[in-house]
Formats: structure tokens, sequence, C-alpha cells
């Protein structure tokens, strides 16, 4: 998974629809299944088998490659291809997204299960599904009770900070493997110095393999982002593998089994103990699932003007993820990468899915005996450059050059996956995306409302207590009222009730931007009421919305009095004049 690459996002916000049958924008209609495949047109079946095949050939190599970060046998990545990605692409609302295997909740798992079961183990394999089915657990339940929102707390900052720093954790923890070194240690750090006490004991055959499919993949890159470089390299080096004996001199994979997975619940002893230890890791992996997904399938949905559902896709994430954990293999994400090479083969439906879906069928009944000779080398080289595509240096740049708050955020974000740990750092990205939110809400940047000379109303800052008649001032709070940013609304209006030059008469409360009001807010009203009265100056309130209107329970009308109350502040501006006689501006 990455964060770049998300042609046309345009934030948050809903878009999608709930009805069981819903018209789409070519006047058709989808039923609750099938959502993302129809309607099927005639003319676009061969594009979507050659999206199918382009697919197939740019992702199972890279599957395979993400087995290795989640630390589960290179078959179960091909698994991640079948059953999962057919689930979301029959389930799913998203026409577009790409439901598979992705690097950072790969990385998650991996990271969650350390010291629980040795890494490739049987019962390890099963607790990978029992974190998927957990993960699934997660997604439908923020379907039922309305959770789907919770996307929206993981910023595009600290998703960028969290995946460049997934990213560099993967790439760094793949040197051993090209330089055919044992490795050892979990952490980052702990790698890194195993592999400089072992760099005397480089296996030269396993850095060549390593290179050359280096060369294969960023050369193929070079001269087409469609060309199959994973591909050709995979193959080559297995062709090569088998013609030259590599396997005499390099780790190979082995004999790799055929034949589809067996359907099942995972083996383990369950215990709310075992649940207790898995949670956190699930929870983490749900808002991976949760943020990413969302945020590809708005981008494509921008992109061509269609309409989805968060709330279905929920449902499909999940369905995906049960289906995951029932083939034996890990959990599923919505892949920001693997949707691109989709759309970019010309796939516009989740048709293009299920035929790559079949095509992975073939290679699991046919194919797999082939990668018995593939060095362990070559899958290094790829997860490596997985991880180097993860590290968006250019999307850290620009966040430095525009919001520098936000670069530091993303940057602590990245060194504590590097440092300490990938659980750690989602966990710490949704704390600073809340603390984010909290203090941009905690000291809102307030104005008051003048009239220029064209007779328009414009804003100035608040610090400038420029009256809109004299005696008159218009103080617009730019944000809802709540508990955190109370204080600063009873500081500013004391400040203008005692500084104003001239002395204020009336000070209206401009409530256009206050969408809520909680208690602690409320009673900072009432008491600045109390102040205002005692100072001679009257408190009234213009451009009240709805829903706050509608606030009974404040009882704010018997208080203020309901002739405190204006619709516009024009019209706040005539009835000021008419009572105090003021004529000029």
């Amino acid at each position: 998974g990455e964060a770049r690459g998300l042609p046309g996002y345009r934030g948050s916000g809903s878009s999608g629809y709930t009805m069981n049958t819903t018209k789409n924008s070519t006047g058709g209609f989808r039923l609750p299944i099938l959502q993302g495949v129809l309607p099927v047109k005639g003319s676009q079946i061969p594009a979507e088998l050659i999206a199918g095949l382009t697919l197939a050939a740019l992702a199972v190599p890279e599957v395979m490659g993400y087995t290795k970060i989640a630390g589960t046998p290179v078959i179960t990545g091909l698994y991640t291809m079948l059953i999962p990605m057919a689930l979301f692409a029959l389930f799913g609302s998203s026409r577009h997204l790409v439901v598979g295997a992705d690097s950072a909740t790969a990385a998650i798992l991996a990271a969650g299960l350390v010291g629980i079961a040795a890494t490739g183990s049987d019962e390890y394999v099963a607790l990978a599904g029992v974190l998927a089915f957990m993960a699934a657990a997660f997604l439908i339940l923020a379907r039922v009770i309305g959770l789907g929102f919770l996307a929206d707390f993981l910023s595009r900052t600290v998703l960028v900070g969290f995946l460049t720093g997934v990213g560099i954790q993967v790439a760094l923890g793949e040197i051993s493997g090209m330089l055919g070194l044992k490795g050892g240690g979990h952490g980052t750090l702990q790698k890194i110095w195993d592999d400089i006490q072992q760099i005397d004991q480089v296996n030269l055959y396993a850095l060549g393999t390593a290179l050359a499919v280096l060369v294969v993949i960023v050369g193929s890159k070079k001269i087409s982002k469609k060309i199959p470089g994973a591909l050709i390299a995979v193959v080559g080096a297995i062709v090569a593998s088998w013609a030259l004996n590599l396997g005499a001199h390099v780790h190979v994979l082995g004999e790799v089994p055929s034949g589809l997975p067996h359907i099942g619940l995972p083996e383990v002893k369950w215990s709310w103990e075992l649940i207790g230890k898995l949670v956190p890791t699930a929870f983490a992996m749900f808002v991976v699932i949760l943020a990413q997904s969302a945020a590809t399938s708005r981008a494509y949905a921008a992109r061509y003007n269609e309409r989805f559902s968060e709330n279905t896709d929920l449902v499909g994430l999940g369905l995906a993820n049960i289906g995951a954990g029932l083939s034996g293999t890990f959990v599923v994400n919505g892949s920001p990468t693997k949707t691109q090479m989709v759309d970019s083969a010309g796939g516009r439906s989740q048709l293009s899915l299920l035929f790559t879906a079949a095509i992975v069928l073939l290679v699991l009944l046919f194919l797999t005996g082939p990668l018995a000779y593939m060095p362990e080398a070559v899958l290094s080289a790829v997860v490596f450059l997985i991880g180097i595509d993860l590290i968006d240096i250019q999307g850290m740049k620009r966040i430095y050059a525009q919001r520098r708050s936000e670069f530091w955020v993303a940057l602590i974000t990245t060194l504590m996956v590097v440092f300490v740990g990938v659980e750690q750092g989602i966990i710490l990205a949704i704390v600073l995306s809340l603390i984010d939110h909290t203090r941009r809400g905690y000291r809102p940047k307030n104005v008051v409302i003048v009239p220029a000379e064209s007779g328009q109303l414009h804003a100035r800052p608040a610090a400038t207590r420029a009256q809109a008649l004299p005696g008159l001032l218009i103080y617009r709070f730019t944000h809802s009222m709540y508990y955190a940013n109370a204080e600063q609304l009873s500081e500013e209006i004391t400040d203008l009730a005692n500084n104003s030059e001239p002395p204020l008469r009336w000070l209206c409360l401009d409530a256009s931007g206050v969408d809520d009001v909680d208690y602690s807010a409320a009673e900072t009203l009432r008491s600045l009421f109390a102040v205002l009265k005692d100072k001679g100056i009257r408190l009234v309130v213009a451009q009240v919305l709805d829903d706050v209107r509608e606030e009974s329970r404040y009882r704010f009308r018997e208080l203020f009095g309901e002739d405190a109350f204006y619709d516009t502040l024009e019209d706040v501006m005539k009835e000021y004049r008419q009572q105090t006689g003021t004529q000029t501006t």
C-alpha cells in the first residue's frame, strides 16, 4: 500500500449511496451484489480481460514478495488473489478498487506476531488467518455501527509518513536476503547491525542474482510501466536457476504446493487470552484498510464521476478478509498500486478482477512447480523495490513546503515506524491525526466583520477590534464551540468588550461558522451574556445554523430574548441604526 498516486483525491466526505437498488450514472440499476461489475458492456470485455492479464503478470511476483514481509509461505501470496479478490469484486461497491495483499498490513502482521509464533510455521499461518478474521470483524462492525468516518481521522500527512516508514523498514530488512546473509534481529537497527556483523559472509551468487533482478525491473520501468518487469525477472531467474543449478550455491524456495487452498477455520487453540494479544494488531490493520481503501475508492470515483458506497465497500472488505481467513492466507487491503495497474491497462470494473482470479486459479493448478527453483534472493530484490516505492520523498517535500507543522508530524510517524515498530507507528499516526484536528479547532482564527467602502461586508482579524458601526462590533466565531476553545471564546469577547473604541453598545455574535455547541461552551456563553449585560452591552446573535437554532436544551432564547436573534448581519445593522440613531459607518 502507499499514500501517493491517488488521482483526483478530493479529501474526506460522503460520496456514497446506501439504497439496496441504486441508479448509476449510466441510467442502469445496481443490485446489492455485483455493484462493481454491472452493467457489463460487451465492447468493454476485451479491455477487462487484458487488464486482468496485466494485473496477474504484474502482481503475482509482487504478492509473493509480500509473503516475505508477512512471514508466510510463498503460496499464501497467490491465495490472496483468489477467493479474497473475487469476494470483493462480487460484493464491493467501487468499480475500480483492487483488493489483495498489501505491504503495510503485511508489515503490521509480522510485527504483531513476533514472539507469539515462529515465523512461517503452521501456527504462524493459522494466527495470520485469525488476524484476517478479526480485521473482518472490525470492518463489519464499522459498517453496522457507522464507524466508516474513522477513515477520515488518518490524515494524508500521517499516511505519507507511516508508509514511508514502512518502506524504509521493509527495504532495509531485505538487504540480508539480497546479500545471501543469514540475517537476524527483530528491529530495524538490530537487523542492520547483524548485517554489518556478517558482511564478510556475502554470497556472490545471491548478490549477482539480486542485482540482475533489480536491473531488469528498474530498466523495464524506465522503458514503460506497462512492461511486467518483475514477471520477466522472476521467470528469467527461475530458468537460470534450473539451467545453471543455482540451488547448489544459493537458497531456493523449494517445493511449492499446487492446487486449491484448504477451506476451513484456522487450527489454533482459541482463547480470550489469544484474542486479547491479537486485538491491537487487528485494530491497526483495520485502520490502515479503512483509510487506504476509502482514499483509493474516492480517488477513482472522482476521476470517472461515479458514485460508490463506503458502507458497501466495508462489507466487501470484511467478506474478502473472511475469505482470506478461510483459505489459509493473510489479511488483504485495498491497494493503490494494483488499482493503478488495472486502470492503466484499461480496466473499468471489477470484471477485470474476476479475470485475474481465474488466471491465478490456473497458476495454482498447473504452474507452481517451477517456483521451486526460484532463488530467495529474487524475492528479496522484489520486496526491496516494493519498499523503495513506498518511500515518498516527494510527498514529504511537498508537505514540508506547504505545511511545515504537518511535516514534523509525518516525520515523527516515519521515525516511530522505523525505530520502534509498525503497530506503534499506526497508533501514533491516529493519535497525531486527532491531536492535529483538535489543535485546529482549539485555536480557530476568529474575525470581526466590517463594511468595505463598497458597502460589502468583509472579515478582518479579531485583534483589530474593528467595528461595523460606531458602538456595534460583529464577531464571527469560525469553528464549532466546545470545551477546548471555550476559553478562547471568553478571552476574545472579553477583550473586545473592554478595549474597543468607541465603547460598545451592541456585540453581535455571527454564528454562521458554528455547527455545534457543547455544554462547556454553552456555560461560557451564559457567563459572557451576564458580563456584557453588567457592562451595558447588548449581546445579539446572527446567522445561526438550523441545527443549532433548533437546539432547545440550552434555552438561549429565554436567556438572550427572542429579539436577540437575527437572520442576517444586514438585519442587525439596520436594527442597530434604528434603535441608536446611528447613521454613519
